[in-house]
């Protein structure tokens, strides 16, 4: 989660802005103190550029707290350095994009002349909150999206490639046998209704979750869909899994 956002030029602060309640959002508030951290960070960054080899500073990790700071050099701008702050839940990666999406947009928001000419107070670009709170605000919607997708998968993981059940062996061949299972009555465990899309995969799955009812019998579940036993008694094996039916 990225706790805070702030935007240094020349050594300054020109823009910050706390979205959470970090344990270092009462040091980041006092002017002064944003003043002193703008200038110690910018040095960071002017004292890597001197040494080619060493490269840029991308990330640091701040050791009273779970809290990591991350860089962004806009080459467009001379001496404008993006800095981020976020926890240990969110990577560096995401973070640095999340730094290059701002940089986007406040160099679209605002002109190189009125960067440039900046009188000097954090006002001055204040509006640019809103921007950077909708950027913030889609971020942990993808997050979210990508949470629910791993829970989505986690339940698929439980669906098993489709296997024709083992018949008994005929001990006598000229008379055909019925697997016990096609009379098995499928009926629902719970009364909470879902979504079968949400945890089933395929159009076949969905379409026997639909049939069941307490008193249709696998053979007849597969009659009405023009299935093949073993197919419904597959879909139906996972329901049990995941804790939605049981057979009667």
């Amino acid at each position: 989660m990225i706790c805070d956002v702030i935007i240094i030029k020349d050594g300054l602060p020109l823009f910050s802005k706390n979205f959470s309640n970090s344990s270092i959002k009462n040091l980041l508030s006092q002017e002064d103190n944003l003043i002193m951290i703008s200038g110690f960070f910018a040095a960071l960054n002017s004292f890597s550029d001197s040494f080619e080899d060493l490269g840029t500073i991308s990330e640091l990790k701040l050791s009273n707290n779970n809290l990591k700071l991350s860089f962004l050099k806009d080459s467009n701008v001379p001496d404008l350095i993006y800095l981020a702050t976020y926890d240990e839940k969110s990577e560096l990666v995401d973070a640095q994009q999340f730094l290059k999406n701002i940089s986007n947009k406040f160099v679209k928001e605002f002109s190189l002349d009125q960067i440039s000419n900046w009188n000097g107070k954090l006002d001055y670009f204040k509006p640019f909150e809103n921007i950077v709170q909708r950027i913030l605000d889609e971020e942990n919607r993808n997050n979210q999206d990508q949470a629910n997708n791993k829970i989505f998968e986690f339940f698929n993981s439980f669906v098993e490639e489709e296997r024709t059940p083992l018949t008994p062996k005929k001990e006598i061949e000229n008379i055909e046998e019925i697997p016990e299972f096609y009379e098995y009555i499928p009926i629902f465990t719970t009364s909470k209704k879902i979504n079968p899309k949400y945890y089933l995969t395929g159009d076949r799955s969905c379409r026997v979750y639909g049939q069941i009812n307490g008193e249709k019998s696998i053979d007849q579940i597969a009659s009405y869909l023009k299935l093949k036993q073993n197919q419904v008694y597959n879909v139906c094996k996972n329901l049990i899994k995941m804790g939605f039916i049981s057979f009667n």
